[in-house]
């Protein structure tokens, strides 16, 4: 099998020929810049740069060379943005490594060691905390309540971390021609690379509520205020939706997956009732879902950290054709109930290692024998593409990353 038709296979739950692979396909399935420095300097490799293309998490782009070490099978459309020198610059991580960031990023170091981003206008939109390796929002614009109506919701959108500092290729949005760009970029990729390709994009419900009230507010309105709430997911919908349309015009035939996100749980279960998701998120999540399906040849990838067993039938109603990360360290998402329970209907992206203690604190053999583990449980069948739990964070140490890959290679 070419990497594609591998990924494919795992989407459609047929049995592919070896273990599909992901890494840094996604801004949920990559590495942090320190941890991928620190892997390049490991296997002794001195070309290329440590690119931080999602400057809110602190994400490695992983180059060519990376890919084609590990064997991985998709990759993202964004990469074929920021390919000149002239779009980075140089930069210092928090552990002293060299790296470069987008050009057009400059935040302005503090004093005790801090960065602060800002808008053009100098609103305070994030924060990173000396040592930090995350950018944490500081501006919520509907902190006080919800406006009169939404007429300015775009322009709001816009201030917050998420969308100011949003990572390729969504960083050339507005660019005059973007559209033509993209679709251009993308079929130049599929003609060079084998590789499954993705387009990231978003169009996330709960976690804008989040993102405009704050977490506390937005989930006591969940409750307390559900006509608003619908109010507020409709006026997301309406942009979402001509903003996938778009993306389904564009790249519909030739992006083999889209990744969609919203963050649906925590370590004990889902921020919100089953019932609560069937009445305001349900509904949307399908309509985004089912034009997809009729208007493009993509697979639906939904991002959703934490634990949300008890949301799985209704995300698979809905529409999804993969799930990701499979949070295994969570109340309930232990890999083989879910598998033996959802394996058959949907595709499991994630959870072939564990982000929280496994990687980074475990020796290379216990990663290896967690792995093969893991892969005993989850590739029977086909409906799993293999990543981490989550980001491979700084802390993890690059002996245990290649040990990872060296028991997926070792497993096929």
């Amino acid at each position: 099998m070419t990497a594609r038709e591998r990924i494919l296979a795992a989407i459609e739950h047929r049995q592919p020929d070896k273990v599909p692979t992901d890494l840094g396909a996604t801004p949920s399935s990559g590495i942090s810049a320190i941890a991928y420095g620190n892997l390049k300097r490991h296997l002794g490799l001195t070309q290329g740069s440590t690119r931080v293309y999602d400057v809110v998490q602190q994400l490695a782009q992983p180059e060519d060379f990376i890919l084609n070490r590990f064997h991985i099978d998709a990759i993202d459309i964004g990469r074929t943005f920021n390919t000149e020198a002239a779009a980075w610059l140089p930069t210092v991580l928090a552990d002293g490594q060299k790296a470069e960031y987008p050009a057009w990023f400059h935040p302005e170091p503090q004093a005790d060691g801090s960065f602060i981003a800002r808008m053009k206008d100098g609103l305070d939109i994030a924060h990173m905390p000396a040592g930090g390796t995350f950018y944490d929002q500081t501006y919520f614009p509907y902190l006080d309540g919800y406006p009169a109506d939404f007429s300015k919701l775009s322009d709001e959108m816009g201030k917050i971390l998420w969308a100011a500092l949003v990572h390729s290729p969504w960083d050339h949005a507005g660019d005059p021609g973007f559209w033509d760009t993209l679709r251009a970029k993308a079929l130049e990729l599929r003609r060079t690379s084998d590789r499954a390709l993705m387009i990231v994009i978003g169009c996330n419900l709960f976690e804008w509520g989040t993102f405009l009230r704050r977490m506390d507010n937005f989930l006591m309105d969940l409750v307390a205020e559900p006509e608003k709430v619908e109010a507020l997911l409709d006026a997301l919908m309406e942009r979402h939706l001509a903003v996938l349309e778009k993306a389904c015009r564009t790249v519909g035939d030739v992006a083999d997956v889209i990744r969609f996100g919203d963050d649906l749980g925590t370590n004990g279960g889902p921020f919100m009732s089953p019932k609560t998701y069937r009445q305001l998120f349900k509904p949307r999540h399908t309509m985004l879902c089912d034009y997809v399906h009729k208007n493009s040849k993509m697979k639906t990838f939904l991002h959703s950290c934490g634990s949300i067993r008890a949301l799985m039938p209704d995300l698979i109603e809905a529409g999804y054709d993969v799930i990701n990360p499979m949070q295994t360290t969570c109340r309930g998402m232990e890999a083989e109930g879910l598998k033996a329970d959802f394996g058959k209907d949907i595709c499991f992206w994630g959870g072939g290692c564990d982000t929280k203690a496994v990687l980074p604190q475990g020796t290379p053999a216990e990663v290896k024998d967690h792995v093969k583990r893991r892969l005993e449980i989850l590739m029977p069948g086909g409906g799993f593409v293999f990543n981490t739990v989550h980001n491979i964070l700084p802390e993890v140490p690059p002996q245990n990353i290649v040990a990872m890959f060296e028991a997926v290679e070792e497993f096929s």
